[in-house]
């Protein structure tokens, strides 16, 4: 059994919530990491199943139960950022798992890039226990990162790592309503806006969707829109966000909560266009230059289909009969 760490590099933040039946191995998966100089912060929060007892069969000197009443993730994190005593900060959720070498492999990376304040990793897909050819496989390097971020999450949240210092020093996670969830990708782009950031090319976690899962509803596509047209102001020295960064993110997010009835096209590709231009600074390329050209391109089609939807409703009843008659060509 390892000996206790009083003064530990990594602080790992495992929240809890009626996970009975998959922490276990969420925190053997911890525990049996090949970097060992860690603490591993779990927090129950509020759970209504066994999930305490599960974790209480741990004797792993290195783990630390907190036990509260239901408080929502935002806050749960926040509480595990402050009793944190770590300099890197690792996420872990109850339902997924780190290979071995993930927290090596990302203390080694944050050790000697001290310009980056969060890292993840890529992931493998798992549906419930059953692996899938599927991953989540964002940008690795800061530029193609900021970029996408504009719009949405690049990261993993369960595959972070974080300098503590850094998290501290812009709050936390944000408990705004409005902002949360997805307090993640809230999170980011505060971090984006001070420090670097990247992504380990390996798929060092197992990213497990199950049945209870956030699903992308309306309302967390506004607060996503919301966040992404405040990342564009942002990235071009605003406050606020204009209303054409407003209708931007709403058509590419798919959101009609502050898309205005006449949103201007060449304003938006305007700013989008500007917004790449200050993120590159003269250094795109070839990745970037692809990612810039799909996000016009989706814009200019999510517009087309706003501004005029009796097309796509004309071309969805013409797609059986143009079928028909590529078969008779054939």
């Amino acid at each position: 059994m390892e000996p206790l760490v009083t003064s530990p590099r990594v602080s790992v933040i495992l929240p809890l919530y009626n996970g009975a039946d998959q922490v276990g191995e969420a925190i053997q998966s911890i525990l049996s990491q090949t970097f060992v100089d860690f603490e591993l912060i779990v927090i129950n929060d509020g759970s209504k199943d066994d999930s305490s007892a599960v974790v209480r069969s741990f004797s792993d000197p290195r783990l630390r139960l907190i036990e509260q009443e239901n408080r929502g993730l935002a806050a749960t994190l926040n509480l595990g950022i402050e009793m944190a005593r770590g300099e890197f900060i690792a996420r872990q959720d109850h339902d997924d798992l780190s290979m071995p070498d993930r927290l090596e492999k990302q203390v080694a990376f944050l050790s000697t890039h001290p310009d980056h304040a969060l890292l993840g990793t890529r992931s493998r897909i798992h549906v419930n226990n059953t692996p899938t050819e599927r991953g989540h496989d964002h940008p690795l390097d800061d530029m193609n990162i900021r970029f996408e971020l504009l719009f949405d999450s690049q990261f993993v949240h369960s595959s972070v790592m974080l300098r503590r210092d850094a998290v501290r020093a812009i709050g936390g996670y944000t408990t705004d309503p409005q902002r949360q969830p997805p307090e993640d990708f809230e999170l980011w782009s505060r971090l984006a806006r001070r420090h670097r950031m990247a992504n380990l090319p390996d798929r060092l976690v197992i990213y497990r969707e199950m049945p209870t899962s956030i699903s992308r509803t309306v309302s967390f596509q506004d607060k996503v829109a919301l966040i992404s047209a405040e990342n564009l102001a942002a990235t071009l020295g605003l406050s606020q966000p204009s209303q054409e960064m407003h209708d931007a993110a709403s058509l590419l997010l798919r959101s009609s909560t502050r898309l205005s009835r006449h949103p201007n096209y060449q304003l938006m590709t305007s700013i989008i266009r500007r917004a790449a231009e200050r993120i590159a600074q003269g250094r795109q390329d070839e990745e970037f230059t692809s990612r810039l050209r799909y996000r016009l391109a989706s814009l200019r089609y999510h517009y087309m289909n706003y501004r005029h939807p009796y097309l796509r409703t004309a071309l969805s009843a013409a797609r059986p009969l143009a079928q028909r008659l590529i078969n008779l060509i054939r």
